[in-house]
């Protein structure tokens, strides 16, 4: 059985962790009672911008979880208070490829979204700022290359070139990125895992500090990679998309190596017994 030390937060990612698709992993429920149990403060930050904060709060409900608001960070709500900072919100047009969960958190912040075919000299994007999409269309594609092409900064919620569903893995946002950068020949700037911006978000959210803060995450490329980049430890669940074998392949490692959520909540409440005051 593994053990944690010094554990007092944690950034976990969802997709592949705590469901594929709409099905929830086994021991979803025991695994946040066990958080709740031992007053560990959580952030879920996702990769996935397909979906909004209160779109995830509503669907872990459903699944017979309950979180609040302010314990969900996704790569479009990170890419949008990024964004924010570096231009002006109310004199910044963008094109954005993505659900909701994109579109949302930069209304949010006072963007100006722009439409299909709103290209050229004052109709323009600025910005194109691309996350999952599940309606993708050759219109969409079109009026971000055609952008991007113009001179439009080129941001990616995220680089996940797959997807860990209950159908099996299919194609992620890295693979939307992968067919505009071959069209209009830029290279995007990506703001999710495995760059530390969301991480850093994350932190500043619980308060908390890098030596007592894990991630949890089931890809190597993004969640854990990520982590090693922000400088905080993490632990690989063998659940989404990334395996034993691909370890061997790599030139950093997770700090832990566990199954599935039901080996971290067995190992989060065997360590809180053996060692009551680190957690």
């Amino acid at each position: 059985m593994q053990t944690f030390t010094d554990i007092r937060a944690l950034i976990i990612d969802m997709d592949g962790v705590l469901w594929h698709g709409d099905q929830a992993q086994a021991g979803l429920i025991e695994f946040f009672a066990a958080l709740r149990q031992l007053n560990l403060p959580f952030v879920l930050a996702t990769n996935n911008a397909s979906l909004t904060a209160a779109q995830y709060v509503e669907k872990l409900a459903g699944m017979g979880v309950t979180v609040a608001l302010p314990e969900v960070l996704t790569s479009g709500m990170a890419t949008a208070l990024y964004l924010s900072k570096l231009y002006q919100p109310e004199q910044t047009r963008v094109f954005v490829i993505g659900g909701i969960g994109a579109r949302q958190p930069l209304l949010d912040l006072g963007f100006t979204l722009t439409g299909l075919y709103e290209t050229g000299p004052g109709q323009g994007a600025d910005l194109v700022v691309s996350g999952l999409d599940r309606e993708l269309s050759w219109d969409k594609l079109a009026t971000a290359t055609l952008n991007i092409r113009a001179g439009a900064k080129f941001i990616g919620t995220n680089g996940d070139t797959t997807l860990p569903t209950e159908r099996g893995v299919t194609h992620g946002n890295g693979a939307i990125l992968a067919a505009l950068q071959v069209a209009s020949g830029v290279s995007p700037t990506i703001i999710g895992k495995p760059e530390p911006i969301i991480y850093q978000q994350a932190l500043e959210l619980l308060g908390t500090d890098m030596a007592t803060t894990i991630a949890i995450g089931d890809r190597l490329d993004t969640d854990i990679l990520g982590a090693v980049r922000t400088g905080i430890r993490s632990l690989l669940v063998l659940s989404g998309v990334s395996t034993t074998a691909d370890l061997q392949n790599i030139d950093y490692a997770p700090t832990w190596v566990m199954a599935d959520i039901r080996e971290v909540t067995q190992a989060l409440t065997s360590s809180a017994k053996i060692r009551p005051d680190t957690l």
